[in-house]
């Protein structure tokens, strides 16, 4: 395999990532704690909130990141997956990093990586982490990919943690149930050190861990809450109250829950990255996060793709489209709840049209229909994300909505045919 070098392009240093390894997905901390520590990374000198959860990590460490840099700080944010570009991924005091930023940060990786082979999302962490040093940022907002105790963003000795939700995802990786699933992400904890949960239903696995590691343990209902008003929404934890606070730019409870953790997570960080009250207010409306709930004219594109997620769209579509005929199109892959997903959308949609996405992972789109028809509800089968939108449109009337859905994957291909 030709190894790239630093005047190869970021497309050939990706693709080289993904022949590398020979698994997509390898848990496990030691072959890129030997790389890091190659690298002498992480940096330990930068304050760093670390964010993981099964659904609103992504807006959760956004919204972080947009605080911090509306507070006046250098900073830098590394989220997964991206939806149309890998750049997305690593943000630089809200710059997307360049290709030439990446290519050398992977070029360092690989000049010291030696034997130990990689997975495509360690190299990223690793680049991240390694960018955010080289541009000396002053915080750091890390969303975990999978899990947390063996993901990679975990090598970080975090000053604060902030678990979102959880729900029944990767059962492969996870575990079979809440508690197993939660026990994993509750290892972004650290001792003496902020342990934020904006759950309300939260796992004993969570409670156990934290009070046995002696983090510093708050949660949404106990430690901290929230209430919506008219004209916009109020935060409390202890003698603190936020009054009136504009509502997060992308809408729905499920925002509010993962705002309020959010500012739990900066409130509680207040002694090593003080962040005034004018930041927080400045940085809620303009919170934007391309696939969540996004509308072009007839057509809403969402990412959702576990049954927590399902949910959430559904409020979203009983709020924002009363009344309003959808026509769904899906693409998910093999691993997912699809029938339970679709259960939980069957009562908001008219039709379902289904497309195949790419193996191995992505369900074909014979398979995906049987799935979707064993709920009751009516589906066909197109080749791809374009032909099954094409469809919805043709069949849908002047006022329908067309619904995108299932998968990041099946979102970017529908973004760039919608």
């Amino acid at each position: 395999m030709r190894v790239p070098s630093a005047a190869s392009s970021l497309a050939e240093w990706l693709d080289y990532q993904e022949r590398l390894h020979p698994r997509n997905i390898e848990l496990g901390l030691d072959r890129v704690g030997k790389v890091a520590s190659r690298l002498d990374l992480p940096d330990a000198s930068i304050p760093t909130l670390i964010v993981a959860g099964t659904n609103g990590k992504g807006s959760s460490a956004t919204l972080a990141d947009l605080i911090f840099r509306e507070a006046g700080y250098r900073s830098g944010l590394y989220t997964s997956p991206h939806l149309l570009r890998y750049n997305e991924r690593v943000s630089l005091s809200g710059v997307a990093a360049s290709d030439a930023d990446l290519v050398r940060a992977f070029a360092a990786i690989e000049a010291v990586r030696g034997e130990i082979a990689l997975t495509y999302f360690e190299y990223g962490t690793l680049a991240a982490l390694w960018l955010f040093r080289e541009r000396a940022v002053q915080v750091q907002v890390l969303e975990v990919g999978l899990g947390g105790r063996l993901d990679a963003v975990n090598l970080v000795d975090a000053d604060a943690s902030l678990v979102t939700s959880i729900g029944l995802d990767h059962l492969d990786w996870l575990g079979p149930d809440r508690e197993s699933i939660g026990l994993e992400k509750a290892h972004v904890y650290r001792r003496d050190r902020p342990a934020i949960c904006a759950e309300t239903d939260v796992p004993l696995s969570i409670r156990a861990h934290a009070k046995a590691i002696g983090a510093r343990f708050e949660t949404l209902g106990e430690s901290f809450s929230y209430t919506r008003g008219t004209n916009g929404w109020n935060w409390t934890r202890g003698r603190t109250s936020l009054r009136e606070l504009p509502f997060p730019g992308i809408g729905g409870d499920a925002q509010l829950r993962n705002a309020s953790g959010v500012i739990a997570a900066i409130t509680a960080l207040q002694g090593r990255v003080p962040v005034s009250e004018s930041a927080i207010r400045a940085a809620l409306p303009k919170l934007s996060l391309r696939g969540r709930f996004e509308r072009h004219g007839r057509c809403v594109f969402d990412v959702a793709h576990n049954v927590e997620a399902a949910q959430v769209l559904a409020e979203h579509l009983q709020s924002e489209l009363p009344g309003r005929r959808v026509h769904l199109v899906l693409g998910m892959l093999a691993d997912k709840p699809v029938e339970a997903f679709c259960r939980v959308l069957a009562p908001h949609v008219q039709y379902v049209y289904c497309a195949a996405l790419p193996p191995p992972r992505g369900l074909a789109a014979e398979g995906l229909v049987a799935r979707v028809r064993s709920t009751g509800v009516e589906a066909s089968g197109f080749a791809d994300v374009a032909g099954a939108m094409r469809a919805a449109f043709d069949a849908a009337g002047a006022e329908d909505q067309v619904l995108v859905t299932g998968s990041f994957l099946t979102v970017a291909e529908g973004l760039a045919h919608g």
